[in-house]
């Protein structure tokens, strides 16, 4: 539902936008395919762990990995403050699944999941960087990855998929919105600025979540999650002072 969202606006948005240049092609032909693996890799988490053991790992290993990343391929040379930064931020969400108790595939599952960001996020980054627009940029690549999603789930689970596109509607129009949003002001920022940081910063929504959980789901907020936050507020901080 959320990538059918995203193939709506990416249409409606089309004719209005300048294209993406044509050396940007390549990128987000690549961005598009490692998007269907996290997508494969994050539902086959779901299915060996739960969410509050998954999704921390998945995130929190993103930010270091894209910032190996960025420094091999695009030598993004990033200062010590930097790297502390991004390592308290990392630290903070992947203590959350600390004791989980979860199983090593779905350990490993999460894990390749993260690797999947990280490998998003850098060949995103360097798509928009060689496109010469954003909107641009971000509206082909909805379609693909849109019309792949949305074509193998008709093929593979048609009865269901309609089912609860007709149940879910309005929940998925917002979830939908809310994911081309958010992607669309990653890209703005990998423009012009370094990964890693952006996509440590990116990752703090998982403490969002977090808050969310206690104070909203009234779940009980652990002596584990208050030291996680503090990590990563610290680590938000860090990157607030050297910016």
């Amino acid at each position: 539902m959320i990538r059918l969202v995203g193939l709506g606006l990416g249409l409606a948005a089309l004719p209005f936008v300048a294209w993406p240049d044509a050396e940007s092609w390549k990128w987000l032909a690549i961005t598009a395919c490692i998007q269907f693996a996290y997508y494969a890799l994050l539902v086959r988490s779901y299915g060996l762990g739960d969410m509050s053991v998954v999704y921390p790992l998945a995130r929190g290993t993103a930010p270091l990995l894209t910032t190996i990343g960025a420094l091999i391929a695009l030598d993004e040379r990033l200062s010590i403050a930097d790297f502390v930064a991004i390592a308290l931020i990392s630290i903070g969400i992947m203590l959350l699944s600390i004791r989980s108790g979860a199983s090593r595939a779905a350990i490993g599952f999460a894990c390749a999941t993260g690797l999947s960001v990280a490998g998003y996020s850098l060949v995103g980054g360097l798509g928009v960087r060689t496109a010469g627009t954003i909107v641009g940029f971000q509206a082909c690549l909805e379609i693909a990855t849109g019309s792949g999603m949305t074509a193998y789930g008709l093929a593979t689970r048609r009865q269901s998929f309609v089912a609860f596109a007709r149940r879910h509607g309005t929940l998925g129009l917002f979830a939908g919105c809310l994911s081309v949003l958010g992607y669309l002001a990653f890209l703005a920022a990998a423009q012009t600025l370094p990964l890693g940081p952006i996509v440590a910063l990116r990752e703090t929504s998982v403490i969002f979540g977090t808050l969310i959980g206690t104070f909203v789901l009234q779940e009980s907020f652990a002596l584990r999650r208050i030291m996680a936050s503090a990590f990563v507020l610290a680590g938000v901080t860090v990157l607030a002072l050297v910016r």
